[in-house]
Formats: C-alpha cells, sequence, structure tokens
C-alpha cells in the first residue's frame, strides 16, 4: 500500500487543495499517536495510548476486512484522519436497521498551532464527498458521542439529521444519518472523484 496513492481530491474554495490516501499503520504511527493523544482529541478515546498501541489499533483495522482508515492531506500535507466501516458488521450492530449502501465514518481534524476559519468544516465535506465517491455508498451513517455538540453542529451542515440517541458500549451516542441527495442539497457538491 502507497502512502502516496491519492484515492479521492477536491479543490475548497477558500482553503485550496484537500485529498484523501490510505493510511500505513507502520510509516503513519507516530504522526497520527502525536493527533490521537492530544487532549482536543478526547472523543477519539485514545488518550492514553502508546505509540504501539496506536500501531496495534491502525494494523487491526487495516486488517479489517469491514473497516478502512485513510489521511487526510491539505495543500499535500497530512492534516486529518478519516475512518469508514460497514455498520451492518461493526460499532452499530443491533442498534439501528441498516440499509444496503450505508457506510459508517469517523473522522479527526490534526492539532494545529494556527487554526484555520472553516477548516474542519472543509475537512468534513471532503470527508463526505470522499465516502459518498463511491456509487455504491447511499447514505452515511454517524455515532457521536450525544456530549460532542460541535460535531453535531458539523454533521448538520453537511446534510445529517439527528435520529435518535443509542447506547453503545463506551458511551451515549446521537445517531444521525446523510443521505447522498441530502449531502448534495447541504453542499452543492456530488462527491465525484478525481
Amino acid at each position: 500500500m502507497s502512502t502516496t496513492e491519492i484515492l479521492y481530491s477536491r479543490v475548497d474554495g477558500d482553503l485550496g487543495a484537500f485529498s484523501v490516501r490510505p493510511l500505513d499503520p507502520f510509516a503513519d504511527a507516530e504522526l497520527l499517536h502525536g493527533w490521537v493523544t492530544h487532549p482536543k482529541a478526547s472523543f477519539w478515546m485514545m488518550q492514553d495510548a502508546s505509540l504501539p498501541d496506536v500501531e496495534r489499533e491502525y494494523m487491526r483495522i487495516a486488517a479489517h476486512e469491514h473497516h478502512q482508515a485513510f489521511i487526510g492531506l491539505h495543500e499535500g500535507r497530512p492534516a486529518f484522519l478519516m475512518e469508514t466501516y460497514d455498520p451492518s458488521e461493526l460499532e452499530l450492530v443491533g442498534l439501528y436497521d441498516a440499509r444496503p449502501g450505508d457506510v459508517g465514518m469517523h473522522f479527526l481534524v490534526a492539532p494545529s498551532d494556527r487554526p484555520l476559519h472553516g477548516f474542519t468544516r472543509a475537512v468534513i465535506t471532503t470527508v463526505m464527498a470522499a465516502v459518498f465517491a463511491d456509487p455504491a455508498t447511499e447514505r452515511v451513517v454517524v455515532e457521536p458521542d450525544v456530549a460532542n455538540t460541535a460535531v453535531h453542529a458539523l454533521n448538520e451542515a453537511v446534510g445529517f439529521v439527528s435520529e435518535r440517541q443509542v447506547t453503545k458500549p463506551e458511551k451515549e451516542a446521537l445517531l444521525s444519518f446523510c443521505t447522498r441527495a441530502q449531502f448534495e442539497a447541504a453542499t452543492g457538491l456530488t462527491g465525484a472523484s478525481i
């Protein structure tokens, strides 16, 4: 797996080029460790993870049939983490009625000393467009912590509609859905790939 292979890219009118590449659990572990243990990543639930813990977690994801991880780039530099999963097999099994074409998604923006206005919204827009670039994707499913009000607002901005609260082993989550049509209506993007 090449860390230079670009799977999806788009240009944001205000913030420039965003792209997504495969994650390499070994080459990217140190970078990821700094991101997932940062205080702003508390909802990622890896605050106390060691570097080997991060390597193991992303090796597990890389080997998993129903879970994928990607590094997002801004102007060619690593800037966010993106994960997709099959919610009929992971995370939400038994908590809702999964449909064909459902894709679960997580994203994490890297900590920055120089925040850019609108950056996180550009990231989630890129993540969603990348997920919808696969024509098999009909709907994106998320289950953020109910206390993560910042991400609820971002999700709503790209077309998510909250359905209900669900209890997961690690958190109380807000189950939310976004269809391709809802994403396109909210953002004007179609998810067309590179």
